[in-house]
């Protein structure tokens, strides 16, 4: 009698495990930025120098956050980046900036020995984000640094992009965000390709010797006094 009544309990605390089994491993999406269908470069082109390209501390995660409407950010909890997100912003800003340049010469930072780049980009990324009912919204700063070490461009960066809602026209929506970056990126990086060579600075000679003062001009001597003759005699009596 005591079994009968044991079985059904068993049988019960089961079910309930396996439930709590299938809710504790619920897949979760994993997601990547989209690159679109940048164009093969084909020529050697101008060189760049990608980076760095610094990213906020709240995106260096693998957590996809959700924008909510008091402006709060929130975990999703039905996907997640398949990845470091911040290698994917610098392999989709290298395919788009190198296609629309049609360069096979720009190159994530750190460069190898040797690399000269025409234009060093130093970007940084504040804020990519987007929610359910909140636009994807970039915000972004570059400066832009020539072969003399001077800063050619400084721009200040906004952009959104409306979607659909769901996380996955979510994630597709900053992919195009970081895709207009990295175009208007090269429209500005395009009047830099032409730069004239940097000239070696001629040495200058080592500077001649400053002329010895002059030496002080000797003090005339006095003349010495010479005793004067007369012609009066001394009579001694």
């Amino acid at each position: 009698m005591m079994t009968a009544l044991r079985l059904p309990l068993v049988f019960l605390l089961a079910g309930v495990l396996g439930l709590a089994g299938c809710s504790v491993h619920q897949p979760v999406s994993l997601y990547q930025l989209d690159s679109g269908s940048p164009a093969q470069p084909a020529s050697a082109g101008m060189s760049v120098l990608l980076g760095p390209v610094l990213i906020a501390d709240y995106l260096q995660r693998e957590t996809l956050l959700q924008r909510q409407d008091d402006g709060s950010l929130q975990a999703s909890t039905d996907g997640r980046w398949a990845g470091s997100l911040s290698s994917d912003i610098d392999q989709l800003l290298l395919r788009q900036v190198a296609g629309h340049l049609d360069s096979q010469r720009v190159v994530l930072a750190p460069a190898t020995s040797g690399f000269t780049p025409d234009v060093q980009v130093l970007l940084s990324i504040t804020r990519l984000d987007s929610g359910k009912s909140q636009p994807a919204v970039l915000d972004a700063q570059w400066r832009l640094i020539d072969r003399r070490g001077q800063v050619r461009d400084n721009r200040i960066v906004h952009l959104q992009e409306q979607h659909a809602g769901t996380t996955a026209s979510q994630v597709q929506a900053q992919g195009v965000l970081l895709q207009r970056l990295a175009e208007q990126l090269s429209g500005a990086l395009k009047p830099l390709a032409n730069q004239p060579a940097v000239a070696e600075v001629p040495r200058k000679a080592a500077p001649a010797p400053a002329p010895k003062p002059a030496e002080q001009e000797k003090q005339p001597k006095i003349p010495m006094a010479t005793p004067i003759r007369t012609d009066m005699e001394v009579f001694r009596f």
